[in-house]
């Protein structure tokens, strides 16, 4: 698939899984009472922009996971400064595509996109989560609860991005 297409679709993930993860029947009224947020408010608020920014944030992340799930990402940034890099006649860009040709599919799995996504919301989201938290006298429940979203979010948005997009 198109790695464009494939960023705009997977940039749904978070909206599709917090529609789960934060349902009524699910976690929402644990995150109602950590987050001290009342019903009354959570009526409140504009939903169109909360919703149109969730999803461009959520853009910002699938770009971002790109780099991190696909390791062939990087292979032109150790090139492309090179003679003859762009040039497809050139020897840089022959070599480069010998490479891919034979190297460009390794990894490029479901679980090990997963795996980066993980390990994304481990070293990443969860220092995020836990430094606002722990400075807004919130629990250990709240940054768990938060965590666990972007843990199940960038599981998926990794493991989707790493088996679908197709490199050129």
């Amino acid at each position: 698939m198109n790695s464009i297409v494939l960023v705009f679709l997977t940039a749904l993930v978070p909206l599709l899984v917090g529609s789960v993860y934060y349902n009524p029947k699910t976690l929402a009224n644990i995150w109602i009472k950590e987050s001290g947020v009342d019903e009354e408010r959570l009526k409140s608020g504009n939903m169109a922009m909360i919703f149109g920014l969730t999803y461009f944030y959520s853009l910002m992340l699938s770009f971002f996971l790109q780099s991190m799930v696909i390791h062939q990402f990087h292979l032109n940034s150790i090139v492309m400064n090179e003679p003859g890099f762009g040039d497809a006649s050139s020897q840089v860009m022959m070599d480069l595509k010998s490479f891919m040709d034979k190297y460009g599919n390794n990894f490029r799995t479901f679980g090990h996109g997963s795996i980066h996504g993980l390990i994304a919301s481990v070293f990443f989201v969860l220092p995020v989560v836990a430094i606002n938290a722990l400075f807004e006298r919130r629990s250990w429940k709240y940054i768990m609860l938060h965590w666990g979203f972007w843990a199940v979010s960038l599981l998926i948005m990794g493991g989707l991005i790493c088996q679908f997009t197709q490199l050129k």
